[in-house]
């Protein structure tokens, strides 16, 4: 079955820097916008930047740990194919990216192995991008 794309609309107390952000580090293309918001094309999904005050989780973000990691919470992102993950880890290496959690293996040798890293916006969003050698392991116990 194909997956439908989904619709995210994030705060951003920056418009500038998030659109910035989303537009040149990750090379996403632009759709609609007004002064107060920005459509993206997100991986194939729509995301939206919506002008908006900082809200707690963007000025501190609430942490749970996994595989020895804090992992930021909320926080979102796309499952992309191993090659497209590695292209886009260095990619954001390139950018002087800095990450909450380096780009990784996870879960290495167990059922749902996978490549992952997480990394703030210029407003405090957290995102997460993975992939799965085996996209059959992306629901394993």
């Amino acid at each position: 079955m194909a997956l439908s794309p989904f619709h995210l609309a994030i705060p951003v107390h920056d418009l500038p820097a998030a659109r910035a952000f989303y537009g040149e580090t990750f090379g996403l293309n632009e759709g609609r916008s007004s002064e107060q918001w920005v459509d993206f094309d997100f991986f194939g999904h729509q995301l939206v930047i919506h002008e908006h005050p900082k809200t707690p989780s963007q000025e501190k973000a609430h942490t749970n740990p996994v595989d020895g990691h804090d992992v930021p919470v909320p926080h979102f992102g796309v499952v992309l194919e191993w090659a497209q993950w590695e292209a886009l880890a260095e990619r954001l290496r390139a950018c002087d990216t800095e990450f909450v959690i380096e780009p990784y293996i996870r879960f290495q040798g167990e059922p749902g192995e996978q490549a992952t890293m997480f990394l703030l916006d210029p407003c405090g969003n957290a995102l997460e991008f993975k992939a799965f050698r085996d996209i059959d392991q992306l629901f394993a116990k």
